[in-house]
């Protein structure tokens, strides 16, 4: 398997909105920190690096950092997981645990993309994932502060963004209203 591009799926959220840490809801039988590592892997990164805080949790066919600081925001946690990932891994897509309905289709477009920074887009709006090349890590965790993850980078640096544009649904899960989302519709 390919090597080069590697999934980063942050996850060390405690969901104060929310009242729970959004990686252990299940959605279809199957945790969202699970989901997030079935996208990444079938949309064609290897290796998937989840980076943890909140929840103590095993996740299997990934590996597992913890943010010791993830209470600071997930600008911390991006910083863990771009450290932790393997020198091997020449782009990384960043991908989000709350955001259960992005499909594998979505990191392969990023990934089809060639670009050195990609973002996808919905219907022209800007979302995750996103891809970033590994010489602009140090500029990317330069902007990762507090509950800041990429999105200031990609703001500082417009020309070197390609906004791809990506079949599905990004809404997130960030309130107790929201997780109607992950229940199945009952006829």
């Amino acid at each position: 398997m390919d090597s080069r591009v590697a999934g980063l799926l942050l996850a060390a959220g405690g969901g104060t909105r929310l009242g729970t840490p959004k990686a252990a809801l299940e959605h279809d039988g199957e945790r969202l920190v699970d989901r997030g590592v079935r996208v990444l892997e079938e949309g064609g990164c290897h290796p998937v690096v989840v980076v943890l805080g909140a929840a103590t949790l095993q996740v299997r066919r990934a590996v597992v950092v913890q943010n010791p600081d993830w209470r600071s925001g997930m600008g911390s946690s991006l910083c863990v997981g771009l450290r932790a990932l393997p020198p091997q891994a020449e782009k990384v897509v960043i991908a989000l645990v709350d955001q259960p309905f992005v499909e594998p289709e979505a990191v392969r477009l990023l990934i089809g993309s060639g670009a050195g920074v990609a973002v996808a887009t919905y219907q022209g709006r800007r979302r995750n994932p996103v891809l970033v090349a590994r010489e602009h890590f140090e500029q990317v965790m330069e902007y990762a502060v507090g509950d800041v993850g990429a999105r200031e980078f990609l703001r500082a640096y417009p020309e070197l963004v390609t906004e791809v544009e990506v079949p599905g649904d990004p809404r997130d899960i960030d309130t107790p209203e929201d997780l109607r989302y992950l229940q199945p519709e009952r006829g």
